[in-house]
């Protein structure tokens, strides 16, 4: 009994206590996880299309639409989600950036954490809607409601009239982007007195807004380019 309790001593002794060190301070067990941007782009989509499946049953979307705009300087206006509802079009820009979001609704640029510029996005989004105004001259008095969407890793210091829901220009986070056209629709149904469009009417916007989508993958290609060289 003795031999085997000294046995034991032993071979436990006998461990390097400098390799069972190496071992718990080894690359792998302290290796941070990351997430590239393309996978963190496809995430902020799928968010994006789960409040989309959300939105109520007697509206219309399309996504990812790229129609002809003379006044860009690319000539033309990509455009991530269009809602098309009884009472309006909500037309969406969708970002993905982390940290502080600064800017009011004037200013040209807005900071993103005091370490670069990004372009007013309600101004893109104004570009955005005047290109459609263009596609969809048949209907003068549509009303366009613009909202930027961001992720959950920003948070806001903006104009706070941006936050209201009497704005037509809204900001908002992509888990909350269903929650606001909800209540956009309410507060419209609850204060205008114009005419609603008919099913027949948004299948049509629908239609024109589809036909003058381009698909052409060469187009497509130049337009981001050229946004990326600006």
């Amino acid at each position: 009994m003795f031999k085997k309790i000294l046995s034991w001593f032993k071979s436990s002794n006998d461990k390097d206590p400098q390799k069972a060190s190496r071992k718990s301070s080894s690359p792998k067990s302290t290796k941070k996880r990351t997430i590239d941007s393309s996978r963190i782009g496809e995430l902020g989509e799928y968010k994006i299309n789960i409040q989309l499946d959300q939105l109520p049953k007697d509206t219309k979307y399309l996504s990812d639409i790229m129609i002809k705009n003379p006044k860009s300087r690319t000539g033309y206006s990509q455009i991530d989600h269009i809602v098309v509802s009884p009472y309006g079009l909500f037309v969406i820009e969708t970002k993905n950036y982390n940290g502080e979001i600064k800017g009011g609704r004037s200013d040209k640029y807005w900071r993103v954490s005091n370490r670069f510029n990004m372009f007013n996005p309600l101004k893109q989004n104004f570009g955005h809607i005047k290109a459609l105004e263009r596609v969809l001259s048949e209907f003068p008095d549509l009303l366009y409601i613009s909202m930027i969407s961001f992720t959950m890793r920003c948070r806001f210091s903006i104009d706070p009239e941006l936050r209201k829901i009497e704005s037509n220009e809204l900001i908002v986070y992509d888990t909350e982007l269903s929650e606001f056209i909800h209540r956009k629709i309410n507060r419209i149904r609850a204060t205008s007195d114009k005419e609603l469009l008919t099913e027949v009417e948004m299948q049509n916007i629908q239609d024109i807004i589809h036909n003058s989508n381009i698909t052409d993958p060469a187009l497509r290609s130049e337009h981001v380019d050229k946004i990326r060289k600006e």
